[in-house]
């Protein structure tokens, strides 16, 4: 009998957790099949744990690669050194990573050094501008090029690996495990909630998170200066905005918005308070590309923060809308779902054009298949 594939799951961020969480737990049900070892970069310490939390799971080596206001260079240096070192002690036969995120990139090319496959989840993404987001496109297709299976969370984005020459067979079409994680956590009830519900009473929330580092600087403080014009123009609206613990971020929101009476500046919460907080909020603000796949699912329309994004479907479906950061647009167009009902309706009746709740074991058997585990490839994923 064949031993269990050993599965390096590598994450760091808290999407990366969302979204490979229940990648993890769904190949630990199989035991017989896989057997996972679970990777964390060391990028949101505080986070990281509480997300996996959800799912039970606990890290079992940690590369612990942050420092304060280390550069890019220098975190791609230290994942790669100290992910090659790890590999060496304990080699997998398959490393998994997801996203776009520089970790994700160095821990691809140290598996890449090693000759060990590596699966590259939610691939495929493109805006098309190596710039934007910034430097999340260019690692992304960097992925693409090391990774030996690609499972693809939409049609749109198998086109795009096969516009650029990946083999058909290596491309599974998986559907978002993010919304696998949305599902699960919005049948959860939050320890305690993000916000005190009396400060929301008879209020109508709209949800905030933006941190990308294209926005820093001008971008954000744009954000938040139509943030204080919807609120003066709106007396029964309430802002919560998440704010990202890096401290460019925090310096910009603080100077803008800190002090404003209805917009309430609060630490990135667990991610079934964060999902409650979705749930609860009237209009989504964000330039995550987490959220713009995960608010569909709860019914939720979302005004993106970005000049581009790599998910066009959620823009096609009519779920979500590219905003940018220019405050007169975003003001503009917050204002006519605040005041339109029928136009607030057909954003938030579409259905979720990136998944189904079942990714993760699209993604399981897909593995087994290109591993020779299984006979079966798994079908397609495709929106109903």
């Amino acid at each position: 009998m064949r031993s269990p594939l050993r599965t390096m799951i590598v994450m760091g961020t808290r999407p990366e957790v969302t979204k490979l969480g229940p990648v993890a737990a769904e190949l630990r049900r199989y035991p017989k099949q896989f057997r996972v070892v679970l990777v964390g970069t060391g990028q949101h310490r505080d986070l990281v744990p509480q997300h996996l939390g959800l799912f039970r799971m606990r890290l079992d080596h940690s590369l612990g690669v942050m420092k304060r206001k280390q550069t890019l260079a220098e975190i791609t240096g230290r994942t790669v050194q100290r992910m090659d070192a790890l590999l060496a002690e304990e080699p997998p036969d398959v490393v998994v990573v997801e996203g776009d995120t520089t970790a994700v990139l160095a821990a691809g090319l140290a598996a890449f050094y090693r000759q060990i496959p590596v699966a590259h989840v939610e691939a495929g993404l493109r805006s098309g501008d190596p710039y934007n987001p910034f430097p999340e496109e260019m690692n992304r297709r960097l992925v693409s090029r090391l990774a030996e299976m690609h499972f693809a969370p939409t049609a749109g984005a198998r086109a795009n690996l096969l516009a650029e020459n990946v083999a058909a067979d290596r491309i599974f079409v998986t559907g978002n495990s993010a919304v696998d994680a949305v599902l699960l956590a919005a049948r959860r009830r939050p320890r305690r909630p993000a916000v005190p519900a009396a400060w929301m009473k008879s209020r109508v929330l709209i949800l905030v998170t933006a941190h990308r580092r294209e926005s820093w600087g001008r971008g954000i403080e744009e954000i938040c200066r139509a943030l204080r014009a919807l609120a003066k123009r709106f007396p029964e609206v309430v802002i919560v905005y998440a704010v990202h613990p890096n401290p460019v971020v925090k310096e910009t929101v603080e100077r803008v918005v800190g002090g404003e009476e209805r917009i309430r500046l609060i630490e990135p919460p667990g991610y079934v308070e964060f999902v409650d907080l979705m749930r609860r909020s009237h209009l989504i603000l964000t330039d995550s590309g987490g959220i713009q796949e995960e608010a569909p699912s709860l019914g939720k329309p979302v005004l993106i923060l970005r000049r581009t994004t790599e998910r066009p479907e959620g823009v096609e479906a009519g779920c979500a809308e590219l905003v940018g950061t220019n405050r007169r647009r975003i003001v503009e167009r917050a204002s006519a779902l605040l005041t339109d009902p029928d136009a607030y309706r057909r954003m938030a009746a579409r259905a979720n054009p990136f998944g189904d709740g079942k990714a993760s074991s699209r993604i399981r058997r897909a593995l087994a298949y290109h591993f020779s585990l299984s006979r079966q490839r798994p079908r397609d994923f495709a929106p109903r």
